[in-house]
């Protein structure tokens, strides 16, 4: 019963330090898309360093969930509810680095900051926000119909990251010098990095699925 209830614990810590982490990847989202909007320089670098607390974040729970696995030998179900969590680990950190990669395209941007940003791309930042949150709810109550609501969301994120393409193909083609072109191409970029941030989300969500029932339904999971 002792070591029953210890296990129980430590994996309850481990749900509190994954969740988090969760936090701390979606406060990275939100400083890279006010940068974006307001191409700031150093918030960019403010995501850069986010990032690298995230990837250390990622390694320590790694290392938790290997010494639960080692240490209390857990039974088909918790070893099912540590893998998932093994893997939701790789996918948020992941998710950190859509973030890092929306950033990335600041400097790139200042050159021609009069460059189109549709208004779908502010849309995709914000639904993808809200899937990352209504993932780790799902997750923090094992709920797998609040996960697989999140799954449905990604058809809307894929048809915003549509519509930019096609604007931002227009603007390229239109535009009248390289510089231009390549300002409209890290626009692309960003919302090509919301729109992956949203499949990872997904990913999360089956996670869910797959922990609480045991099974995994259609989904994005590890399609890079």
């Amino acid at each position: 019963m002792v070591m029953r209830e210890r296990f129980e614990r430590e994996l309850n810590e481990l749900r509190a330090d994954i969740l988090k982490m969760g936090d701390m990847v979606d406060d990275e989202l939100k400083l890279a898309l006010r940068a974006l909007e307001t191409l700031d320089v150093s918030l960019a670098k403010q995501v850069q360093l986010a990032d690298k607390q995230v990837n250390q974040t990622r390694f320590d729970l790694e290392n938790k969930c290997t010494t639960l696995i080692v240490t209390q030998q857990p039974a088909a179900r918790d070893l099912r509810s540590i893998i998932a969590a093994m893997n939701m680990i790789v996918d948020i950190e992941r998710m950190g680095d859509q973030a890092k990669g929306i950033a990335k395209v600041i400097p790139h941007m200042l050159q021609h900051p009069d460059s189109p940003r549709p208004a779908e791309l502010r849309q995709m930042g914000s639904m993808v926000s809200q899937m990352l949150r209504q993932a780790m709810t799902a997750y923090a109550h094992h709920n797998a119909d609040l996960a697989e609501a999140v799954s449905k969301q990604d058809d809307e994120v894929d048809r915003l990251y549509a519509q930019v393409f096609t604007q931002i193909m227009e603007h390229m083609a239109h535009a009248k010098d390289t510089h231009h072109v390549e300002a409209c191409y890290e626009v692309l970029r960003s919302a090509r990095e919301l729109e992956r941030f949203g499949d990872l989300a997904t990913n999360i969500a089956e996670r869910v699925v797959y922990m609480v029932t045991g099974s995994l339904h259609e989904t994005n999971v590890d399609n890079q």
